[in-house]
């Protein structure tokens, strides 16, 4: 009987450790938000938690002042976080540095929207820092650390590749930094390049919902189909999923 509940206890630790392998944090807007379901979906088979503070609406910008007002993620998200995923993706250049600072702290805030790539650098150069400067905090696992908590920032691409100026531009910025690029475009299983052959309409549409975007005069699905039970989300869940087993932490 003792070796039965022994068995109980260990089994159930196993799978809670499994669970809470990694912690996963991503700042986005309406393609990312919970109510789509792909990273969700992602987390649960990386065994990771899922912080998703993506907001319906908003652009890197927000981001940027979230983090400004420190309400982006608390303390100790940004100690727990393994990753830090980032799919802001207008179509905007998020790479063009006219008007780049080389301290994070000069640039002046609140942001707006007049350039991305600005707001794009602030977050980067913020979150950097704020793990860097943990080995500072006594109350830090990474204090007096030589690195500071090691940083992981994943970028992303339009979940499909109907917005070339963001798509171009964040590899761009990806090749900068040195950080991996969730390329949604690239693995989606379709291209603006070829319609469909019985609607002769772009494929995206058929992955979309009512909403539609129009670019070069061209029609494209906006927003993809959402839930956790669309296809859409689980296989951009599995495109996620790829490139993260390929920088997280072996653990």
């Amino acid at each position: 009987m003792k070796k039965f509940f022994l068995f109980i206890f260990l089994f159930g630790f196993i799978c809670v450790s499994a669970q809470e392998k990694y912690t996963i944090l991503m700042t986005g807007a309406s393609f990312a938000s919970y109510q789509n379901g792909w990273f969700e979906i992602g987390c649960k088979e990386l065994h990771a938690r899922a912080l998703n503070k993506a907001v319906g609406a908003e652009a890197i910008a927000d981001g940027a002042n979230r983090m400004v007002k420190g309400t982006l993620y608390s303390k100790q998200e940004l100690e727990d976080a393994d990753a830090f995923v980032i799919m802001h993706v207008h179509n905007m250049d998020v790479f063009e540095d006219s008007e780049l600072k080389e301290n994070y702290r000069d640039y002046k805030v609140p942001f707006d929207r007049s350039n991305y790539a600005a707001a794009y650098d602030y977050v980067i150069k913020k979150y950097i820092s704020d793990c860097y400067n943990l080995k500072f905090d006594k109350d830090s696992k990474y204090y007096n650390t030589q690195s500071g908590k090691p940083v992981i920032i994943v970028l992303s691409t339009h979940w499909h590749d109907a917005r070339p100026i963001y798509n171009e531009s964040v590899r761009l910025l990806a090749q900068k930094w040195g950080f991996p690029v969730i390329e949604f475009d690239r693995y989606i299983g379709f291209s603006k390049n070829t319609p469909h052959p019985v609607t002769k309409q772009q494929m995206s549409t058929l992955y979309a919902d009512d909403n539609t975007e129009t670019i070069d005069g061209v029609v494209y699905g906006w927003h993809q189909l959402r839930g956790e039970d669309k296809f859409i989300q689980q296989h951009m869940a599995a495109i996620f999923v790829d490139t993260m087993k390929k920088v997280l932490p072996i653990k």
